[in-house]
């Protein structure tokens, strides 16, 4: 015969183990709930990292950021304090504006290629010269001395720096948005001047390196290019075809001082970065 007390002992450790049971189930929700959240963070990486490597300097300009799709801020959200002035480093632009030419099909050869070229940037930031290689990408040196000699870079904009991950100022659009050319594209050149890949699937691209932009795929080079400030992983897949100076790094270091409007660690450079004149000169 079970008595009162006995009786509300064994309903109290029932409910005592219901709980316990509840705790545990809770438990094994909770770790499965952090295991997907830790499953997707991992694929938003390798996505991002993808992303870097894969078309980090697509000249096409098709970027899509969170304020490019509309989205705005919560009507719950703390009220932000407005950022302070950042200073600009550089001087106002010289009076003109960048050409509108554009061909249909790539230079003829015209270099030679055992001389030494120096492409110079006059920019209003200061002078960026860059010792070309004529021997290793014979038809890139050949596209920019033709558009050098065609004015076809002065009065540009560098329209994007980036400052996280990979560390690059990219120039050579006349449109300033990242999606202009010369209407023609040269093929990849010098992609083994930096090693194979690793595992990672990037060799390192070595501070004061000069290489060619593309769509991230082969063949579509046009203008555009990016100057290297810090050593940055990417794929072997942009053609490298100079080296920068000395004092053209520290122009580049002082333009890269200033940061990028975005916040993001990639956007326009908050210095005036503009090519006054652009000149391919033989020594």
């Amino acid at each position: 015969m079970v008595t009162k007390d006995q009786r509300r002992r064994q309903l109290a450790r029932e409910k005592f183990e219901r709980q316990q049971q509840r705790r545990v189930q809770l438990r094994h929700k909770s770790r499965m709930r952090n295991s997907i959240i830790a499953a997707v963070a991992v694929v938003v990486i390798a996505a991002v990292g993808g992303a870097w490597l894969g078309g980090a300097f697509d000249s096409s300009g098709k970027k899509t950021t969170a304020a490019a799709k509309g989205a705005t801020p919560s009507a719950s959200a703390a009220p932000t304090t407005p950022a302070a002035p950042v200073h600009d480093p550089c001087s106002k632009p010289a009076a003109g504006s960048p050409g509108k030419k554009q061909w249909k099909t790539e230079p003829t050869m015209s270099i030679d290629k055992s001389a030494s070229y120096t492409f110079t940037l006059q920019t209003t930031c200061g002078a960026i010269p860059m010792a070309l290689n004529a021997a290793k990408a014979p038809e890139t040196v050949n596209s920019f001395k033709f558009l050098a000699d065609q004015g076809f870079f002065d009065h540009t904009k560098c329209h994007r720096l980036t400052t996280t991950g990979i560390y690059v100022l990219q120039c050579g659009d006349p449109t300033g948005q990242g999606s202009g050319g010369p209407g023609y594209t040269i093929g990849d050149e010098n992609l083994t001047a930096f090693g194979k890949a690793g595992a990672s699937g990037s060799v390192t691209y070595p501070a004061g390196t000069v290489a060619m932009a593309n769509t991230g795929q082969p063949h579509t080079g046009g203008s555009q290019f990016f100057l290297v400030y810090k050593d940055s992983p990417l794929a072997p897949s942009y053609t490298p075809f100079g080296t920068i100076s000395k004092d053209g790094l520290k122009v580049l270091t002082k333009i890269a001082g200033a940061g990028e409007d975005s916040g993001q660690g990639d956007g326009h450079p908050n210095a005036t970065v503009v090519i006054n004149k652009a000149t391919v000169t033989t020594s």
